[in-house]
Order: structure tokens, then sequence, then C-alpha cells
């Protein structure tokens, strides 16, 4: 089976912690002889925007990128600062996916878009053209955030939505909250991980090699934050919850991100707030499994892969009560915290120093779920029968046409 993905994020070797989930998936899809090519489109904004703000820089990605045996196509399309808000980019994007598909001759049975904007409204379009039958997956931003940016934002969503031949969501909370927005039913189905890549034995005995590996403090109570250094993180809740715990304790923030030079002037950085900075994805684990405690502040959430990581570590983990994060919690939604609380993550800090038993028995708890629940094998297995079951509706459908035009001559 040939599958086309589009994806406005995906990793590349200037930036390998961009969408490694996408790659997650494709590569265990690609494990049971689904043939994906990607399609990464990249935006291009107005010169004057290039000149004037950092994140407006042109990214010099290559066109053609080949990662584990799979294609990866990065066209450029123009766009507009703010478009998710006000210039819904669906039909340029769109054209540079069209014009791509053709240049490079892809066979394609099937589409599978991530997140309704931007991919999944030009996905609703390419596939409308090229009559191939299409599937959505939702990840969280493009339910909670994005459709609130104004009323063009959420015409766009709700049409994507509803014309997709299937709509899946990365969890339960996300699809039941995809339906209440828009009446159609979605498949929950997260990605997880590849278990494979998560040795608890080594990780429990070889903590403070970790730490001496990483340059890690070794005698210090160590919380560990992995994402993008923006303010929707609650990076700085957290380092101002830093200042009002005991002098053992210290935070390393691994990521990178438009804040970090503010984080830099904290007090406390370099003394018990640290940056590690970007750091490629294999290794991730080597710093979950050197912390104490792994947090995740963030204000809104689809289902993060990190969590689901650190749980299969056994790391005893705080997260806020934000999007798909209950679905990972299950029983232990008690353990969960308010976004943008300072004071919510010093009382969970010092609680879970207070009760290492129960935080330890809720850790080797959220493994089992991990395991049961979160194989990224697994779920490319239940997600290419979605794909074989949305390819076989359209042959039949196909032939059912075929039969009422030779039935009318």
């Amino acid at each position: 089976m040939k599958v086309l993905w589009i994806t406005s994020v995906y990793p590349s070797a200037d930036n390998p912690g961009s969408g490694v989930f996408h790659e997650t998936q494709v590569r265990a899809l690609s494990s049971l002889g689904v043939d994906i090519t990607v399609i990464n489109p990249v935006p291009l904004n107005p010169f004057f925007f290039r000149l004037w703000k950092k994140k407006y820089h042109k990214k010099n990605y290559p066109y053609l990128e080949k990662r584990h045996g799979i294609n990866i196509y990065r066209p450029v399309y123009r766009a507009t600062p703010g478009q998710l808000r006000w210039f819904q980019p669906d039909k340029r994007i769109a054209e540079c996916i069209l014009k791509t598909w053709k240049k490079e001759n892809i066979e394609v049975d099937l589409i599978h878009a991530h997140f309704a904007m931007p991919s999944g409204g030009a996905a609703r379009i390419v596939a409308a053209k090229c009559k191939k039958p299409w599937l959505l997956t939702l990840h969280g931003s493009d339910v909670y955030i994005y459709p609130s940016f104004s009323r063009s934002a959420e015409r766009i969503f709700q049409k994507t939505v509803k014309s997709a031949d299937e709509v899946i969501a990365v969890g339960e909370h996300l699809a039941a909250a995809a339906e209440t927005k828009t009446g159609r039913k979605c498949i929950p189905l997260p990605i997880g991980i590849d278990l494979s890549k998560f040795k608890l034995p080594q990780a429990a005995n070889l903590k403070a090699s970790y730490r001496e590996e990483l340059a890690l403090p070794v005698n210090k109570k160590i919380i560990l934050f992995v994402g993008r250094l923006v303010k929707e993180k609650g990076i700085f809740e957290l380092a101002e919850a830093l200042s009002y715990l005991p002098e053992d304790y210290v935070v390393v923030y691994v990521g990178a991100g438009p804040e970090k030079e503010k984080l830099q002037k904290n007090n406390l950085y370099n003394k018990r707030l640290f940056l590690a900075g970007q750091i490629p994805n294999e290794i991730v684990s080597d710093y979950l499994s050197a912390c104490d405690t792994f947090i995740l502040p963030s204000y809104s959430e689809g289902l993060p892969t990190v969590v689901i990581e650190a749980m299969a570590l056994k790391i005893p983990t705080i997260c806020t009560s934000v999007g798909g994060i209950p679905d990972l919690f299950g029983e232990y939604t008690n353990l969960l915290i308010q976004p943008r609380s300072v004071q919510a993550i010093v009382t969970r800090v010092k609680e879970q120093a207070a009760d290492a038993a129960l935080f330890d028995k809720a850790a080797e708890q959220l493994y089992q779920r991990v395991l049961d629940n979160y194989s990224a094998v697994d779920n490319a297995k239940k997600l290419l029968g979605t794909y074989q079951e949305l390819a076989s509706k359209s042959i039949e459908s196909t032939n059912q046409l075929n039969h009422f035009w030779e039935e009318a001559k």
C-alpha cells in the first residue's frame, strides 16, 4: 500500500526534534510494509518579514531528504505571518503539494494528513482533485486552539474535519472534544512510542553515570522539562516555582525556543536552573533516566510523546490537566495539576518528596498502562487496518461507479 503523508512538522537533519512523533509512526508503519512518502511543505514569508523577525527567516531545508528509507519532500509555499488567524494557507499549500506530486510522479493509494490546519485543509483540496481517499489525524492544538483564532479558522476546521473520509484523534479526550465541536465521530488512536528503546533495568541502575555523562549535578534532585522554550509550555511558572523549593532541587530544561534568553536572565541560571539546549531525540531517554522528576506544566497539549517516554522509564511525572494528558494518567488523574500555577507546581513537588511510595506506585501503574496502550508498533497495526478499510471502500466505490456507467450505456 502506498500512502502520502502531509504534515507541517517532520524531523530533519537540521531540526531533528520537530515532529518526532510523526517519524515514530512512519517507521512503525514502514516496518509493516506500508510504502510512505512524506510531503512537509515549508513556509516562505515575504521579504520584509524575513528581515524583521528571526522566526520568519527562510528555512533552508533540502527539497528532498531521505530518512530511514523514507523520502521527505519539502516544497516551498508562499506564507503570510498570522495566516492561521486570517489568511488560511490551505490552497497555497495544496498547490505546492500537487506540483510536487506531479513532478516526482508519486504513486498514492490514499492520503494521510496530520493536523486539521493547515495540512488537513490542503489535503482536502488535494484529495478532491486527485480523487483519492483521505484520512485526517487530529493532534490537539488543531482542535483546542486554532479554530478559535477567527471565523475563517473555524470555518476551515469544520469543513476539513467533516470532509475527511476518516478522522482519528490521538486521544479519547481529544476525540470527544472534536466530536462535540463538529458532530463528526473520531477514532481515538494514540501514536505511542518505540518501547524497544526504553530499557528499565539499565535506567534504574545507572542514574549516576547518566548524570556524569550528561554533565548534570550528581547530588541534587533533578526536575526535568523537555519541550519548546515558549511561554505556553509553562516554563516561567516552573522557573519561579524553583525559587520556592529547597536548595537541593535543580531544574534542567531540554529544548530550544524563543524564550531561551529570558530564562538565561533568571537569577538562578547556571546555579540551579540549567539549559541543555536542543538535543537529538535518541538521547532524550538518557536525560529522563538521569532525572528524579519529569514535569510538563503546559497550558495546552495534544498527547505529548515525552510524557509517555517518561512513564515508560517509571519516572515520577508531574503534568497539567490539559488536552489528552488525562488519557495518559487513567485512574491517577488526581495527580494532575492546574496550568498557570506556580503554587501548584511547588505543592506537587513537595508532596512527591513527602510521599515517595505513593508516587512510585503511580509510576509503576502508569508504566503498565504504557505497555498496554502506547506501543507504536501495536497502534500502527491498528492504523494499517484503517488504511486497508479505507482503500477497499474506495475501490468498491470506483467499481460501483464503473458498473453504473456500463449499465447506463
